[in-house]
């Protein structure tokens, strides 16, 4: 018995120990948030502060903590030390069209390629756009306008870290009215054309259905070799398609390059008006009333000037153009004297990918402060998109998109264009340093 009774216990124990030994081995250990330190010269928080030798904490994909000094920096994070650099929120370019690539075949032209290489071969190659826009500063973009769902496609991607590139909100294809005759045989269907208000609540709730973040409303003539600015859709069914979007929770805007289109678009709730010049003073101070953001997009005709032998323009194509962009920049000068609230958009396409932020010069040569022209790329844009808490702005919650760039833009707003280090979600994207 006592022979028995001794080993009972030690058995019991030794069971026991290796009960304990085992999950020891199986239970994975506990995974603990790196901590990065951005470490600036100075940087500009969005928040209408200046910080000097700032320090910004990061966890994951987010901004955890805003100091300043060596204090600031914890003993066991990761720093990243990018003084005397100025630091800034990662801008967003509230009109862009991602997926038109140009692949520069020899003999072919942007706009005659486009729709003609498979989607997903246009999406592949459009990661050379993607990554150029980051290059430029800008972490978050509204892509307004593409076909084939391809940019459904390439925000998903990006979403899934399948593809490098910026934070997008997309609008599927846009709006337009039917401007082709009907040939048998020859057309095809086409989602997005829309005659009439219950075409336009039908375009509307398929691009939703698609997954669309955003309504595109063409509600005028005008592009690149087209600036007559004639209204398309009427004031009844751009409150259609406004409606539509609200009801879902959704936002829209509509294109404009005339003044009509612009009133009306601005009378039936839109978002934002896009491109508009010659603007009313009663639309104006309808703008303010309501809090829509008009988005000028003054110089993508300058690029389409400088980019005229790639676009194969003549004189007269130019001649339009800069006819439009003296008129374009004087609507935006007075929509800065009636405080009505401006968001950088590019409007780029192509080759145009990486000059995303020139409209801030436009911004201050006709009246803005450089202070205000970085609000327009960073807090407007991000108010624009519902997400003033989370984009624009570098504080606590906020995503850890952050930008390095060499100067002050608050005394040169060309300081912007001196890029030298990007992070979008807490990821270093690009280091030109």
């Amino acid at each position: 018995m006592n022979t028995i009774s001794s080993f009972v216990p030690r058995l019991t124990i030794n069971l026991l120990v290796a009960a304990f030994a085992t999950i020891a081995i199986v239970t994975p250990p506990v995974a603990f948030a790196e901590t990065v330190a951005v470490r600036f010269g100075q940087l500009v928080t969005g928040k209408g502060t200046v910080i000097q030798d700032a320090v910004v904490l990061i966890e994951k994909d987010r901004v955890t903590a805003v100091g300043s000094g060596a204090a600031a920096v914890p003993a066991e994070a990761r720093l990243i030390d990018l003084r005397p650099l100025t630091g800034i929120p990662g801008m967003i370019d509230v009109h862009t069209h991602m997926t038109f690539y140009w692949d520069k075949t020899p003999g072919s032209k942007p706009w005659t390629q486009l729709g003609t290489l498979n989607s997903a071969v246009t999406v592949f190659l459009a990661q050379e756009n993607a990554r150029k826009t980051l290059e430029s500063g800008v972490t978050t973009v509204r892509d307004l306008g593409s076909w084939d769902g391809n940019d459904l496609a390439m925000r998903d991607l990006i979403e899934r870290g399948a593809m490098v590139g910026p934070r997008m909100f997309v609008s599927g294809c846009g709006l337009h009215i039917t401007s082709d005759p009907f040939r048998p045989g020859v057309t095809r269907p086409d989602p997005c054309r829309a005659d009439g208000v219950a075409e336009v609540q039908r375009a509307a709730r398929q691009q939703l259905a698609a997954g669309a973040d955003w309504i595109k409303m063409y509600g005028s003539t005008g592009s690149d070799q087209n600036v007559t600015g004639f209204e398309t859709f009427g004031y009844e069914e751009m409150k259609a398609a406004t409606d539509v979007a609200h009801r879902a929770g959704k936002r829209i805007a509509i294109h404009s390059y005339g003044p009509d289109g612009a009133r009306d678009a601005v009378k039936a709730g839109a978002d934002s008006v896009e491109h508009a010049v010659d603007i009313d003073d009663a639309t104006f101070n309808e703008m303010v009333k309501r809090g829509t953001v008009y988005v000028p997009t003054v110089d993508h005709n300058r690029y389409y000037i400088d980019h005229k032998d790639e676009f194969g323009y003549d004189q007269a194509v130019v001649d339009r153009l800069n006819g439009y962009i003296l008129r374009n920049a004087e609507t935006l000068r007075r929509a800065i004297k009636f405080h009505v609230k401006i968001a950088m958009g590019s409007d780029a396409v192509f080759t145009g990918f990486g000059e995303n932020t020139g409209d801030l010069s436009w911004f201050v040569k006709a009246g803005m402060t450089p202070a205000q022209a970085l609000d327009s790329a960073t807090i407007v844009g991000a108010e624009l998109l519902g997400k003033a808490t989370e984009l624009g702005i570098v504080a606590p919650g906020a995503f850890a998109d952050l930008v390095a760039i060499d100067g002050d833009p608050h005394k040169d707003i060309a300081a912007v264009l001196r890029v030298k280090w990007v992070m979008k979600g807490g990821k270093a994207v690009v280091d030109k340093r």
